[in-house]
């Protein structure tokens, strides 16, 4: 798995072709998903942002979340609306190259330094998405990276169009406050 997400974060075509073929990956790709997650969430705590169950417990079920459902998204977007005639892809061949992407996050355990954390989870989150854009047009048998780049794009809008009212619900039933504890 370390050599993995080593050639993830490398942006190794032959690492997301292996890791979309191999099918026992999956659970692979969820414990990254839960360790970028925890990563993230242990730089929030130690910027102050959050508490650290909080930050890691939550975290790590949003992650999960958001990484299954950015996984189906992106996997309907690209083998349907902008499928081509080489396009041969399921949604665990999607789940496992996201995954994988995600390691480039694991930068995001430094968010606590000062002025130099917000650079480098900027520089982490646009790794990632090259990361991504690397793995999708593996995993849908793309020749082009922009159709990929396409594919991601219209799935973050998706994604945001359904996300935002879950938020926005959430807030409304915990009483409109964000609590701090």
């Amino acid at each position: 798995m370390l050599n993995r997400m080593i050639g993830a974060a490398r942006l190794s075509v032959e690492t997301f072709e292996e890791v979309e073929h191999d099918r026992s990956a999956t659970i692979q790709a969820l414990v990254v998903v839960i360790i970028v997650a925890a990563a993230s969430g242990i730089g929030s705590y130690l910027s102050g942002d959050i508490d650290l169950l909080r930050g890691v417990i939550l975290g790590a079920v949003r992650g999960v979340a958001g990484w299954a459902v950015w996984a189906l998204v992106t996997w309907i977007i690209g083998s349907t609306i902008l499928r081509t005639p080489e396009t041969e892809a399921d949604w665990g061949q999607l789940a496992r190259v996201t995954g994988f992407a995600q390691t480039p996050g694991l930068l995001n355990i430094l968010l606590f330094i000062p002025w130099v954390g917000l650079v480098i989870g900027v520089a982490a989150f646009l790794w990632q998405f090259v990361a991504m854009m690397v793995g999708v047009r593996q995993a849908l048998d793309y020749k082009s990276t922009w159709r990929a780049f396409f594919v991601i794009l219209i799935s973050f809008i998706v994604v945001l169009i359904v996300v935002i009212p879950v938020f926005v619900l959430l807030w409304i039933v915990g009483g409109g406050e964000v609590s701090s504890s």
